[in-house]
């Protein structure tokens, strides 16, 4: 029997909350996604032109990671206001401030304008960017994932999931269609500039989409259960979402920070450091690659959801080690695909490796929001998620490609993504079951300890 909270909402609200999550994400990966493409197509030498080419990409890469070092605050920021104050609030500002800053970098003058000043302002973009994502990531699965029924949790959830390769597919696609259009030099001069401009149109739409949905039912009995207390004294001062996190789901934030290692490291070696080896080791043109990215990100976009309602039938894990093992097997055979220069190689290359990505990707949503308490969910979330992309696809791109420099061989960027996978087999390995959990049942009241609550859900399954 379904709880109040999580009984199936009417199919109609449920896929306007899922539209809303889906479009949501997809601008704001747009936005995150495009600076990965242009820093490794054109920013090197647009803000970096007295390095050489390469040490100008790996400082184009270095601000694309400086993004990443953000999103930690922007998870704990949102998280901790997202659990106090409701999901809906602090999706809306995400977007503003993701869409702000990719308008912003648009209308940014070059390193030729106004010289060193220029990747600094550059930076700060970034630095928002990154907050901002950092925050919307957890709110927006947690949306689906509180409204969605219970049964088939893992499908709905993947839904924003698919935000990623749709974000990564409008960026891509974009500059595909401008580098085909375009000279190399207007593309340079004013080109590159459109599709950071194209943000504020995207926004707008999203943020009139966002506004129409609820919060979170879950969220709300929660919050007024909560209250109750408060109001009837029974018990003492709720305390902060983080410290509960630390405090209840210590080893649950460790177990989505190993998670995500795999996920996120071969993500971004799949899709943006191969922009830099396909051009520069495998003598592909900078528009056959973006062609083969572009056509794997909407055979990732497809499979997703497939994913995700496999993880409502056999369970999270089996689906997420699937992936893992999976991307590390794959690694080799990656490279030596791209190598060949072939344009049906490099999209097999691409294509089963985002494949593989997506088996970890689908899942991880109702996987990270089924481990953590209501009120502290969208702190635990995201803070297990945002913490390890430091770690992991922050510097991805910049160690492939230092890699590359030093050793001039894809071996040891195939041996990183097989240490990533290893890591990831080990912590989801370790992780327990799910997917028969209600996200209503496992709040726990002020002053008892997460594992009793637990116990009485191992007991029920």
């Amino acid at each position: 029997m379904s709880s109040p909270a999580t009984a199936p909402p009417a199919p109609n609200n449920l896929k306007r909350i899922v539209a809303a999550s889906l479009i949501g994400t997809t601008i704001e990966w747009y936005d995150f996604f495009l600076y990965g493409s242009a820093a490794a197509l054109v920013f090197n030498k647009l803000f970096f032109p007295d390095s050489d080419p390469l040490v100008g990409t790996l400082l184009s890469f270095l601000t694309y990671a400086v993004g990443f070092a953000a999103r930690p605050l922007g998870a704990l920021v949102f998280g901790h206001y997202g659990d106090r104050l409701g999901r809906k609030k602090l999706l809306v500002l995400s977007l503003l401030l993701m869409g702000g800053a990719t308008f912003a970098i648009g209308l940014l003058p070059t390193h030729a304008t106004i010289g060193s000043a220029a990747p600094v302002l550059l930076t700060v973009l970034r630095l928002v960017q990154g907050f901002a994502l950092g925050g919307e990531w957890g709110g927006a699965v947690l949306l689906v994932s509180e409204h969605g029924d219970a049964r088939r949790r893992g499908f709905w959830a993947s839904w924003p999931q698919t935000g990623a390769p749709a974000g990564q597919l409008l960026a891509t696609g974009v500059l595909s269609l401008l580098t085909a259009l375009l000279s190399e030099s207007a593309f340079g001069t004013w080109g590159w500039r459109i599709p950071f401009l194209l943000s504020g149109v995207l926004v707008i739409v999203g943020l009139w989409i966002r506004l129409s949905v609820d919060e979170s039912p879950v969220f709300r009995q929660a919050l007024a259960q909560a209250e109750a207390r408060k109001a009837a004294h029974t018990t003492d001062a709720e305390r902060m979402p983080l410290v509960s996190v630390l405090r209840h789901h210590w080893r649950d934030v460790l177990v989505a920070m190993g998670a995500r290692m795999a996920e996120n490291i071969s993500y971004y070696v799949i899709t943006a450091f191969i922009l830099v080896y396909a051009t520069t080791s495998a003598g592909v043109s900078k528009q056959t690659a973006l062609n083969a990215v572009l056509i794997a990100s909407a055979v990732h976009f497809a499979v997703i959801p497939v994913w995700g309602a496999l993880s409502d039938r056999i369970g999270r894990r089996p689906v997420y080690l699937l992936g893992a093992v999976g991307v590390g097997l794959w690694m080799f055979p990656f490279f030596w695909l791209v190598d060949t220069g072939g344009f049906g190689n490099l999209i097999l290359a691409v294509t089963v490796g985002l494949v593989l990505h997506g088996a970890m990707y689908a899942p991880q949503a109702a996987f990270f929001s089924e481990m953590f308490a209501t009120r502290m969910r969208y702190s635990g979330a995201s803070i297990g998620a945002q913490f390890a992309s430091v770690a992991a696809g922050a510097p991805a791109p910049l160690i492939a490609t230092a890699l590359l420099s030093d050793y001039g061989s894809s071996t040891p960027i195939a041996l990183y993504v097989i240490a990533a996978a290893l890591l990831t087999v080990i912590a989801v390995g370790a992780a327990k079951e799910t997917r028969h959990r209600d996200l209503a049942d496992i709040e726990p009241s002020a002053g008892m300890e997460l594992a009793a609550a637990r116990a009485a859900d191992a007991h029920n399954v």
